[in-house]
């Protein structure tokens, strides 16, 4: 990326250009036994993290200072379900920008295909009334990161849209281009299915399917590793093309992150177009555990509280989850990339702090074969840094401690 280019996006994400990558690496020096290997094998690891220290004024306005390890928004690294965030958000800021009488995220939304390989839902056995929704789609991804609700809120956006929104709204170093988890050809996600949405039986909004024109994929190749598993479980010895696939820098998942969770910290153009119930209800399903769900139910030994919540515990499923602990987030892992975009906070000691971070755990960088380093090496370091940073806040001299009753939910009743 171009340095003037890179220094003005530091600039608007209020990061100390001084210390990009000093702050964060001397803190990790500070663990030896816990960072050593990361910080002795970038090239491998790939690692890059954004944190956003927050300081309140007396009047609970928050003011930012964010710290960078290598942050490139043109060294590509796999996305995974980070994706399913924007995605939500859109869905949400559409049906209000549709500003049709009856049509809300609860409105009963079917839908249907006009091409072959796309599929129909009409019923979706998970919810309260046994059909789907834009809300449910939500719950569904915040909680347990469902691919198929994401599909169907890709389908609703329409390829064109999604991307071009994101782009206006400052999110250019990403693209939105596929499904996922389907074996549908590339050149078939630019077609999306039609939909219709119902209160009770009545019709109120109905979306032809949509087809995308544009070519959003860049003009030089990406490839990575040194091999992968294609057809029939064969190994390719050829690097794997990542060319089409879905690219979020993490620069634009940090901003995406803090615009979500501190709005008023941005001017009214540069916010999404949520509703304060928008906001409630992403962050209620953002930082609520699977565990705590009805509906969806998401049971043991499948499901457990840290299911999705990475960076401070590594979703350890012995963990007891603290009550004075919330976080609000969205993970992702596939293709041995794993992520967390979290923002932390302990109600009791008064700490909040955000933190974007990506590390490929692929060893043989062999892709494709599912098996990968998570558990040997990703979880422990989310887990890691999740906490160096949460020790780094607990002394950290604040003075004013935050009101966060804003963001304050009764998880000791089941949220449906």
């Amino acid at each position: 990326m171009n340095k003037n280019i890179l220094a003005l996006f530091l600039f608007f994400m209020n990061i100390e250009l001084n210390a990009q990558n000093d702050f964060l690496k001397n803190l990790m020096e500070t663990k030896p036994a816990e960072f050593s290997n990361i910080l002795q094998n970038q090239q491998k690891y790939e690692v890059q993290i954004l944190y956003t220290q927050i300081d309140r004024n007396k009047k609970n306005k928050p003011t930012f200072k964010t710290f960078a390890y290598n942050a490139d928004p043109n060294h590509y690294f796999y996305p995974a379900s980070t994706v399913k965030l924007p995605a939500s958000i859109l869905a949400l800021e559409k049906i209000n920008s549709l500003n049709i009488k009856g049509l809300t995220k609860e409105s009963t939304m079917i839908t249907g295909k006009d091409r072959d390989g796309q599929t129909e839902v009409k019923t979706d056995s998970t919810s309260a009334n046994g059909l789907p929704s834009i809300a449910h789609y939500i719950k569904k991804i915040l909680l347990v990161s469902d691919n198929d609700a994401y599909n169907r809120l890709y389908e609703f956006l329409g390829q064109k849209s999604f991307n071009e929104t994101m782009w206006k709204k400052g999110f250019t170093n990403s693209r939105f281009t596929h499904r996922l988890q389907t074996s549908m050809p590339t050149d078939q996600h630019k077609f999306t299915n039609p939909i219709q949405f119902y209160n009770n039986q009545a019709l109120v909004y109905q979306q032809d399917g949509q087809i995308n024109n544009e070519n959003y994929y860049p003009k030089e190749a990406i490839k990575k590793g040194i091999g992968y598993m294609g057809a029939g479980d064969k190994l390719i010895n050829e690097p794997l093309d990542f060319t089409q696939k879905n690219k979020f820098a993490l620069i634009d998942q940090h901003l995406l992150l803090q615009k979500l969770i501190f709005p008023k910290a941005f001017s009214k153009q540069q916010r999404f177009n949520l509703t304060e119930t928008d906001y409630q209800f992403l962050y209620k399903y953002m930082s609520q555990l699977p565990t705590e769900s009805t509906f969806p139910k998401y049971a043991s030994p499948d499901y457990w509280p840290t299911y999705c919540k990475f960076a401070l515990f590594g979703s350890e499923k012995e963990t007891i989850w603290p009550k004075n602990i919330r976080i609000f987030n969205k993970v992702g892992d596939a293709y041995g990339f794993l992520l967390d975009n979290a923002y932390i906070v302990d109600y009791e000691a008064g700490i909040e702090f955000l933190v974007s971070v990506v590390i490929l755990c692929n060893d043989d960088q062999i892709f494709n074969d599912d098996k990968y380093d998570y558990d040997t090496i990703g979880f422990p370091f989310m887990k890691n840094l999740g906490k160096l940073l949460y020790d780094y806040e607990v002394k950290r001299v604040k003075k004013y401690k935050p009101n966060l009753s804003s963001m304050v939910f009764d998880y000791d009743k089941k949220l449906n």
